[in-house]
Parts: structure tokens; sequence; C-alpha cells
């Protein structure tokens, strides 16, 4: 634990790349090889599933430190980091571990998951007596699962090929599949991804790794002729990729994790796939005779299903659209150009119940522009912009190619400032997590309005049948940290009641919000819940009463006023 914990310091004292690449590289050379096979799990974004119960960890902690609850909280709301707080609060070990990172894991945490809390609380008891401040703080944030430092994947794998003398790409496809969680690392799975041959695959289901699109910021017309370009619907799903070999199927998402078994109506298709196929493409839910696919949060509750009976697959059936092909007949086709990928999965999917994606073409760019205005309608985010020649890259690369996300617009609302937070770690001191608000209905004018704001700020119950604010989204991203300083002085001096982390505030402040889609939620009080929402501006020059209204929101939604 002590060699990781100086790994960490290491790489968040540092915003050099080069920098966090040697730190890694010497990690690599001076860790036992189990050791280092945990290390590079973590950094690479693995995530085991939490051991300890949040709040049987905070109790041990508290009672430990020996201080009041309300100065523990304090101390956690100034420091906005749990595990940075129980390492802080804690007395100076008493005795020191040697254990390295593999024993930690393997002999101590992973063992307690699902133990006696008594038992979980005396082993805590015990570790954190034998860890320094820095070791404590690894330790709850593995503990916990919420381990993260600033590291890509990407600098991981430099690393790794650095220390192995071996290509980057090949690490790269070889790490696939390295952080799901049903696989624990170990030095025979790290030794895979250092050897020296170059066999590319660990096993017959890996996948290959992801190649990302940049999004489209300049006019489309920047990119040259539009006849050197392939353009496709932009689908609103999880992408994912389809493995058939060795007579089995494998889904992988982006994300690495293993999804088989999460939708056997996919399997069943995959089944009609021809040994050594590798697709790319995007999981939705589409229903058969539809003529676009469902709202992304469908599938997000398909998803969280934890069994999948015949009810759940009626309603809500996920289909795989294809739009790659990336391997045929076992043979690695990455590197061909984009149009010869294609025209090889036409001619492959002709035969099988697999969809195809959609090829959008048009004369010239206004042509694609008018095509991409209709996406809403489509049920898509907007256009896909594909070189005919590009050949099919590994992460967010332009050097063998290029895709380009050209997405429609954001849709936006305007929103009231009722409730904030203070944010996590660097910004634990800042009010940045807010809610928002919108009218229930149009106010009649600005004193209306005013009216309803002194009524909040005296406290007075709302007038169920009159004007109100109504809560409808959370946001706390968008804004540039000068702006956060801002709002966090109004914050303060407009605080009306405090709730624990949370301020409730004066309605003085409009923002713009935008966010990819809505749909009616009954978990919500407005009962509309918002897709990825972010402050767009500070609206100074919207007064409150020309803030948005549910209605306005209904309206969206196609269901008017």
């Amino acid at each position: 634990m002590q060699r990781f914990a100086r790994l960490y310091a290491e790489l968040d004292a540092s915003t050099s790349t080069d920098a966090k690449v040697a730190a890694l590289v010497r990690y690599l050379a001076e860790a036992p090889p189990a050791d280092a096979a945990w290390g590079v799990y973590f950094l690479a974004g693995g995530k085991p599933r939490q051991t300890v119960p949040t709040a049987l960890l905070r109790a041990t902690a508290l009672a430990l430190a020996e201080i009041p609850e309300w100065l523990f909280e304090e101390s956690y709301q100034a420091v906005g980091d749990l595990a940075e707080t129980i390492a802080l609060v804690l007395p100076p070990p008493v005795r020191r571990s040697e254990l390295g990172l593999a024993a930690w894991l393997e002999q101590r945490l992973l063992p307690l998951r699902g133990a006696a809390p008594e038992r979980t609380a005396a082993a805590l008891r015990d570790w954190l007596y034998e860890l320094a401040p820095d070791e404590r703080f690894l330790l709850v944030k593995l503990i916990g699962g919420g381990f993260r430092v600033g590291v890509s994947k990407l600098l991981v794998q430099r690393a790794l090929a650095r220390h192995a003398g071996l290509d980057a790409k090949l690490v790269a496809q070889r790490m696939m599949g390295y952080t799901d969680a049903r696989s624990a690392p170990s030095a025979a799975r790290l030794g895979a991804l250092l050897a020296a041959e170059a066999q590319p695959m660990l096993d017959a289901g890996q996948p290959y790794p992801f190649f990302l699109a940049h999004a489209l910021q300049a006019p489309p017309e920047s990119l040259g002729d539009v006849h050197e370009w392939l353009a496709e619907w932009k689908y609103d799903g999880i992408r994912a990729q389809l493995v058939r070999r060795a007579g089995q199927v494998w889904i992988w998402s982006r994300g690495e994790e293993l999804v088989t078994e999460r939708f056997p109506e996919v399997v069943a298709q995959a089944g009609h796939l021809p040994d050594g196929t590798v697709l790319d493409g995007e999981l939705l839910v589409w229903p058969t005779g539809a003529e676009v696919p469902s709202p992304f949060q469908l599938l997000q509750q398909r998803i969280g299903r934890k069994s999948l009976g015949r009810k759940v697959l009626a309603e809500a059936p996920v289909d795989f659209i294809a739009y790659d092909l990336l391997e045929q007949d076992h043979a690695d086709l990455r590197s061909r150009p984009q149009h010869e990928r294609r025209a090889r999965l036409e001619a492959l999917l002709s035969a099988t119940p697999i969809h195809l994606s959609h090829i959008v073409s048009g004369p010239d760019w206004p042509s694609l522009a008018a095509q991409r205005a209709t996406s809403r309608a489509r049920g898509v985010e907007g256009l896909m912009l594909k070189h005919r020649d590009a050949a099919y890259g590994s992460g967010r690369t332009k050097s063998e190619g290029v895709w380009w996300k050209w997405k429609i617009d954001p849709m936006t609302v305007d929103g009231v400032l009722v409730y904030a937070q203070a944010g996590h770690g660097r910004r634990a001191s800042v009010y940045t997590d807010y809610t928002f608000a919108v009218w229930n209905r149009a106010p009649r004018d600005a004193a209306e309005a005013d009216a309803v704001v002194e009524a909040i700020a005296r406290r007075a119950p709302a007038d169920p049948d009159g004007l109100q604010l109504v809560a409808f989204t959370k946001a706390y991203s968008g804004l540039t940290d000068e702006e956060f300083r801002r709002v966090d002085a109004r914050i303060r001096a407009t605080t009306l009641e405090k709730f624990g982390p949370v301020r409730s505030v004066k309605p003085t402040l409009v923002f713009e919000l935008g966010f990819e889609g809505l749909q009616r939620s009954p978990r919500h009080k407005s009962g509309i819940a918002l897709r990825f929402p972010r402050m767009v501006r500070i609206r100074d020059d919207k007064p409150l009463h020309e803030a948005d209204t549910l209605q306005a929101l209904l309206a969206l939604l196609g269901e008017g006023a």
C-alpha cells in the first residue's frame, strides 16, 4: 500500500503528462507483479463493488477520531471528500503495515463483502491504526469504490507500452476488458498484457478498442468535399461491440463492461453471424414496427433490471444497429478504409436479422444540414460524419482517420436557482451544485412574481392554487470558476435556510440550462426528468417573471399546455 500511495501522490501532484508516464513506469518496474496488476486496474478505471457500507465506515471513523458528530460533519462539508476527512481526523497510526496492494485487496478488503457489521467494524479499526493519512485516504477510496486520479486510460497504456517495449496500440487492444469487475487482476493477467510475443488477443471474447469521434465545432463546409464523407444518423443508445467467436457471443459496452446476459434478443440475432465476426454499433430500444427508436431513458430502465422477464422484454425490446465491421472471417479489418468496411458490412448483414445503420446522403452540405434538422423527430442526436478512407483507430485519435459527431443543438430552458450545495474536491468550499425551478404557470407580471419571491423569503407556505416555483432539475457544470465564485457569493448573501449541506436561497438568479432530452418522471415533483442538464449561461438580462414555465417543458414533450 505504501508504494501505491507514493505513486498516487506523484500523479496527483503533477500536471505533466510526461512526468505521470515516468512515475507509472517506475512503479511498474519496482512493484511486485500482483501489486502492479491491481494498480493498473484502478488507474485504468476499474471499480470493484463497494465492500463496506458508507454509514458503517463513517461510524467507525467517528469512534476512532473521538470527536462529536457535528464536528465530523462540519469537517466533511469543509473538505468535501469523505476519504480525505477520515484520513485527516484520525489520530496517528500506532503501527505500520507492510502489506502490498494485492494483499490488502485479496486478503483483507474483498473477503469483507457481506461480512457481519461487527466483524467489519473491528477489521476497520485495526486497519486504520496501521496506515498513515495518505494510505488511509486510499484505503477508504478503495473500500467505497470511489477511487479516481488525474490519469487517463490512454496514459496508463502508454506507460505499460514503454515499460514493456511494446507498441501502445497492441497494449490498448490487449487491455480491452481488463477492468471488467468479473475478472480479478493478477500477476498472470498483467504478464499477458506485457508479453513480448505479438498475439493481439487474450481470449476469444475480447473486443477491440473503440474508435471515438470528435465533436464538430466548425461549419461542416470546413471538412471539404461532402462526397469524401459518409454520413449516418447518430443514435442515442449504448455503444457496443458484438463479438462472435468460438461458437459464442459476447456483447461489450464502450465502458468495457460485459453485458451479454442483459440482451438475450441481441444474442439470438448474433447467432446468425459467421464465426470470427466483430461488429461495432449501438444498442437501442426499438419496438417492432416503430418508425423511430424509443428514448434512452427506457433503455436505462431496462439496464437497471436485475431480472428480465417476458414483460420487460416485451415492453423494452432491444435492437443492435450495426455501423462498422471490425473483424470478418477472423481477419482484423480495422486498417481497411471506411467505405470498404461499410460495403463488406452491408453484404454480411443482408442475410441476417441484424439491422444496419442508415446512410444519409445529399449533394452538398446544406442538404445534409436540412436532414440533420429533422433529428429530434427521428429520435436521433444528429449525424455522424466518417471520412471514406478512414481506418478504424483506437480511442479519440486523428492519426488513422477521423469521425465527427455533428450533433443538433441542445434543448434549452430558463430556470430559477432555488437550492445550492457545495461541490467536491477543489470545489468543496464553493457552492456549485444547483437546483432549478420553473413557474407552474406564467406570472401575470413582475409584481405577481415578486410577491411569490417575498413569500418564499418569509418562509410562508406556498398557495397550492396560486403561482409557484416548481423544482425540476439539478445541474453542476457549465460555468467557469469565476462564474461559480460569483454565484457562490450571491448564494451566501441570499441563503434562507440550511438543510445539512443544502441551502435554500431567495430566488434572484435565472440560468439558461441546456439538455439533450426530457421525459415524464413520477419520481420528480415537476413530473419531468431532463437528460444531461448543464448550465449554459447566467441570464442577467432576464427578470424572474420571464423564466420558463412547466407548460413550456410539456410543450417540448409534445404535450402542449
